[in-house]
C-alpha cells in the first residue's frame, strides 16, 4: 500500500516540475522517495519536501519559477512557516503601506481565526477589496514579529467568490480614556487609486499621484488594565466633535494649515471617557459606534496623560 502511495507521489512531483518547464527522471524520484518512506520512516510530507528541495538545488531551478499545488486548510491550522497553503477567505481589513515592495497588506480570516496577509509588489496580483471573499491559492506561511502571515507571490492565484466566508467573533465593547493621538491622523491625503495615505503628495506605491482628502483619528485608549490602539472614521469623528471632512477642509483653508485639523481634534478629544464598539484586528480596533461617557474623572485623565508624556 505505501509503494503504491509512492508511486502516486513521484507522479505528482514529476508532474509540477513539468508544468514549470522541467524534466526530471522519475526513477530518480521513485528511489529517494522510498529511501526516505520506507528506510528511514520520514513522514510523507516531509520526504517531499526534502526530494523537491534536493531537486530545486540540483537543477539550480529558480525556486519562485516552480508551480505550486497547495492543498486548503483553515486559518488555524497555519502553525509554521514555509509552507504552501490554499485559503477560503474574507478581506477583513486593509493597512496602508510605506513599502514600494508591497501591493497590499492587511488581515483575511475565515471561522476559525484571522490572519496578516502580503501581496508583494512583484506578484503582479489584482488588488483585493475590504468585506469580499477569495480563494487565496498557492501561499506561503512566514513568521513575522513572533506571528504568522502568509504571502502572495508570483506562483499565487487570487479568486473572488460569490460566497460570504463566515469570520470568528472579533466585535468588543471598551470603556476607557483617549491618552495619545497619532501624528498621521486628521486632514490626510489618499492615493486614488490605491486608497494608501500620501506623504508630501507622494503615494508609496505609486509615486507622485493626485489624492483625495480623508479624516481620521489614530489613537490610544486606555481602559485602567489594557491599552488599545484605534481608528476612528469620518463618520466617529464628525459624530463627536461636529467635525466632517467640510469643516476640516474649511479650519485647514482659514489656517492655511492642514495640521491646525489634528490640533482642533486633540483639543475636542484628547483626556476624555468614551465608550467604544469596534472589530478587533492583528493591531487596531476599527470602531464601529463610539460616544462620550460622563464620569467625572478628568483630573485622574490628566494626570495619566502627563505621567505618560513624562516617561515618553
Amino acid at each position: 500500500m505505501i509503494e503504491k502511495r509512492i508511486e502516486e507521489l513521484t507522479q505528482q512531483i514529476v508532474q509540477r516540475f513539468e508544468k514549470s518547464g522541467y524534466k526530471i527522471n522519475a526513477k530518480e524520484v521513485l528511489k529517494r522517495l522510498k529511501l526516505l518512506m520506507l528506510e528511514f520512516k520520514v513522514p510523507e510530507n516531509e520526504a517531499v519536501r526534502t526530494t523537491v528541495n534536493y531537486l530545486v538545488k540540483e537543477l539550480e531551478i529558480p525556486r519562485e519559477s516552480l508551480a505550486v499545488e497547495s492543498e486548503f486548510v483553515r486559518i488555524s491550522d497555519i502553525t509554521k512557516p514555509n509552507q504552501w497553503v490554499s485559503l477560503k477567505v474574507k478581506v477583513v481589513q486593509l493597512w496602508d503601506s510605506n513599502s514600494p515592495n508591497i501591493s497590499q497588506v492587511g488581515l483575511i480570516g475565515d471561522e476559525t481565526g484571522i490572519i496578516k496577509f502580503v501581496i508583494w509588489a512583484k506578484a503582479g496580483k489584482k488588488e483585493v477589496e475590504e468585506g469580499k471573499s477569495y480563494i487565496f491559492k498557492n501561499v506561503v506561511t512566514d513568521s513575522f514579529g513572533g506571528r504568522m502571515q502568509v504571502n502572495v507571490n508570483r506562483n499565487s492565484e487570487i479568486v473572488e467568490i460569490e460566497e460570504d466566508v463566515s469570520l470568528p467573533p472579533r466585535e468588543i465593547e471598551v470603556v476607557g480614556a483617549l491618552i495619545s493621538i497619532q501624528q498621521n491622523s486628521g486632514l490626510i491625503r489618499r492615493c486614488k487609486i490605491c486608497n494608501r495615505a500620501m506623504t508630501k503628495g507622494l503615494c508609496p506605491i505609486h509615486g507622485k499621484m493626485d489624492g483625495y482628502d480623508d479624516l481620521r483619528v489614530k489613537g490610544v485608549i486606555d481602559d485602567g488594565e489594557n491599552v488599545y490602539e484605534i481608528i476612528l472614521n469620518e463618520e466617529n469623528i464628525k459624530n463627536l466633535t461636529g467635525i466632517g471632512l467640510k469643516e476640516a477642509k474649511n479650519i485647514a483653508e482659514e489656517f492655511l494649515d492642514r495640521t491646525a485639523v489634528l490640533t482642533e481634534l486633540k483639543k475636542r478629544l484628547l483626556g476624555r471617557y468614551f465608550k467604544l464598539i469596534g472589530n478587533k484586528g492583528e493591531r487596531y480596533l476599527i470602531v464601529k459606534n463610539i460616544e462620550f461617557l460622563k464620569v467625572g474623572l478628568k483630573e485622574e485623565v490628566e494626570e495619566l496623560i502627563k505621567s505618560l508624556e513624562v516617561q515618553a
